[in-house]
């Protein structure tokens, strides 16, 4: 019931791909990589206009810090979380059909964020951005299969490269588009640009034959293994962003923490035991996709640093950094990352999948040391995180094509569909935790900050935002650890060799 191993038989077998479906297929997927991706960059913006004010201004807000980042991390958790169902039903409704409706859903996501502010602001906000994620889970897996199916040899390489400018591009750029417009409009105009988008994106696709899996492939979907782990996983994220709010060692805490260390055990007990389950343990029988798929979870996780960065220099200089000046700082991480895509695609032919894969995690890993010196002069800082937003853009570019090729390459046929899923799952899981980790962090030490760092370092300048500084600092530790990890998870499990050379 996947996209990458069944039968093709499109209603009109002749149909070829054309432009006007490619771009309404990469408009689509724009709609989550940048516009929905805009919420880190805008997150202060959208919590000062919605509560009328700065949040330690008002005396009971509408919505808190932890509920904002909440909704941050909500886009992507609901895609990881839905994103192998809505590949499954796509191969048996049609791919064209579930594409247009996830154009629909953020739409209709977007729509509910822009009228947050009108009334029921906080279950707007969160639904709204719910409905995002669940509009990506529809869009991604069943424009690939519609790539698979439309195109060909090298019409398909470059539809590929499309849908990866795309995703890789969109998610380059979000933090520069989002910022200019909120500093120059209004953030609601993000997502009424969104919504225009959609439509657009759902115009040039209307009329596309339709495309489906062979019928003699379907094998009923696990919805009760989705069900137990999607319980397992909001209650996890519940923990992470709001344990320091309810109180770690309360009561609700506590038995939440219980709930998903329970549900993972019960969801590990009942899947290994099934013919067709939500998750296919058997696939981590394999080292090198177990390596790749646990590496691209760790690296994903990283865009946390991404986000609390931008998030910091807006706190801690109000007066320089505005969104659109603190996301003109990321413009070499869009620059990067669509420009050194391919040469990911070209190291991977020349040197296997091992070497450019612990290249790109290394590389990443030295971005996050690079915004580690919060304690510096700002000129100096802007420097410092110029060249790591560049640095990160790199990183992931050369590590992309050749862990997606690990972790796929390694499985027989019949299991690539399964595994496809699962790793794609697993970048957005990785998106949805590492951020909620890093945003607990940085808010944690927001108020007094770090007394240890405070004795060891010296904080040059002004010493009124010391506390948000060295939150960002520990942030970002924690995110070099993460990548330091993907490092050693890549260099134990991926083989070396297996060369690729062109023809």
């Amino acid at each position: 019931m996947n996209a990458t191993q069944a039968v093709e038989t499109p209603a009109t077998p002749t149909f070829k791909g054309n432009d006007k479906l490619l771009i309404g297929i990469v408009l689509g997927v724009l709609t989550f990589w940048m516009f929905a991706g805009t919420v880190g960059t805008v997150a202060r913006t959208m919590l000062t206009d919605l509560n009328g004010g700065a949040i330690d201004e008002v005396a009971n807000p509408l919505v808190t810090v932890d509920q904002m980042n909440f909704a941050v991390s909500i886009t992507a958790l609901f895609s990881g979380l839905f994103i192998v169902f809505m590949g499954g039903l796509a191969d048996r409704v049609g791919r064209v059909r579930i594409a247009i409706t996830g154009n629909f859903l953020g739409m209709a996501g977007s729509l509910l964020l822009v009228l947050a502010g009108t009334g029921a602001t906080l279950p707007m906000l969160l639904t709204g951005r719910a409905l995002q994620g669940l509009s990506a889970a529809c869009i991604m897996p069943s424009t690939m299969a519609l790539l698979k199916a439309y195109w060909d040899g090298a019409g398909r390489q470059r539809a590929v490269s499309m849908w990866s400018i795309g995703s890789w591009g969109g998610s380059g750029v979000a933090a520069i588009f989002g910022g200019f417009v909120a500093s120059n409009l209004t953030w609601q105009t993000i997502f009424y640009v969104s919504i225009a988008v959609s439509a657009v994106a759902i115009a040039l696709m209307w009329g596309t034959p339709e495309s489906k899996a062979d019928a003699s492939t379907h094998r009923r979907f696990d919805l009760p293994g989705l069900l137990i782990f999607m319980v397992t996983v909001l209650a996890l994220m519940v923990v992470l962003i709001f344990g320091r709010q309810i109180g770690w060692t309360s009561a609700t805490t506590l038995g939440l923490a219980a709930v998903a260390v329970v549900g993972g055990v019960v969801f590990f007990l009942v899947e290994r035991s099934k013919e067709a389950p939500f998750i296919d343990f058997k696939l981590f029988r394999n080292p090198t996709f177990s390596g790749a798929t646990l590496s691209n979870f760790l690296l994903n996780a990283t865009i946390g640093l991404l986000i609390v960065s931008q998030q910091m220099l807006q706190l801690a200089r109000p007066e320089l950094f505005d969104p659109w000046k603190a996301g003109l700082l990321t413009i070499g991480y869009a620059v990067t990352i669509i420009g050194f895509i391919r040469v990911g695609e070209k190291l991977l032919r020349r040197f296997g999948p091992r070497k450019p894969m612990v290249w790109g995690a290394s590389i990443v890993a030295l971005s996050c040391a690079f915004l580690v010196p919060t304690n510096v002069l700002v000129g100096q800082y802007e420097v410092l995180a110029v060249i790591a937003y560049s640095l990160f853009g790199i990183g992931l570019a050369f590590y992309a094509t050749p862990s997606t090729d690990a972790a796929l390459s390694n499985l027989p046929p019949a299991q690539a569909g399964a595994g496809a899923g699962i790793y794609k799952m697993a970048s957005s899981l990785g998106g949805a935790i590492g951020a909620a980790l890093s945003l607990t962090i940085f808010t944690s030490f927001l108020g007094s900050g770090v007394s240890v760092l405070g004795e060891l370092l010296v904080t040059q300048g002004m010493h009124e935002n010391e506390a948000i500084r060295q939150a960002g600092m520990i942030t970002f530790m924690f995110n070099l650890i993460l990548s330091l990890i993907a490092v050693i998870s890549i260099l134990a499990t991926v083989p070396k060799g297996r060369k690729y050379y062109d023809d």
